[in-house]
This record gives structure tokens, C-alpha cells and sequence, in this order.
């Protein structure tokens, strides 16, 4: 599954998870601070991963490396308090 975000800085991006358990954290349309966004999205794709552990007996290295590159982008952003939104999901 895939969920649209729109960045501090009006990029777009499509990010990755494996489970559809991303859309219990965020709401489509809904905002968050870019560091609220961070710690939602840590614990989301750590969830989705397990899941994944769970039937399969492996994490899912995809959704470590979306959790990585959230982190990374975020990190860039001069303003850790500016709004991230969730734009929709594909499946």
C-alpha cells in the first residue's frame, strides 16, 4: 500500500508500507507536525514490519528503508514544527 504525503516544502512523495495498518495513524487530509509525523510513522511501518515478521518470519526491509527515508527528509526540514499532510493512499 502506499500513502501520499505533502512535505514543508510542497514536495510530494509516494511512501510504502506493507499492511494497511498505516491508515489506523493517519487520516487522509489530516496534518501533523513534521515531528509528530516522524514518531507516527515509526511506529506505523515498525507495526507493518512485524506484521510481516509475523507471517513470514522476516521484517519487511521495504518498509525500513520508507521509515529511513521519512526520517532523512524530515531531518532536512529547517522547520521541525511545520505541517506534513497525508494526501490519500493507493492500494
Amino acid at each position: 500500500m502506499l500513502f501520499r504525503v505533502r512535505w514543508p516544502d510542497d514536495s510530494v512523495h509516494r511512501c510504502y508500507s506493507p499492511s494497511t495498518v498505516i491508515e489506523e495513524y493517519f487520516r487522509v487530509g489530516g496534518s501533523s507536525a513534521l515531528t509528530e509525523f516522524v514518531a507516527l510513522s515509526r511506529k506505523a511501518l515498525t507495526e507493518a514490519s512485524e506484521r510481516v515478521r509475523a507471517g513470514h518470519g522476516f521484517g519487511c526491509a521495504r518498509a525500513e528503508a520508507q521509515l529511513a527515508g521519512i526520517e532523512l527528509k524530515a531531518a532536512g526540514s529547517a522547520d521541525q514544527q511545520a505541517d506534513i499532510v497525508v494526501e490519500g493512499y493507493e492500494r
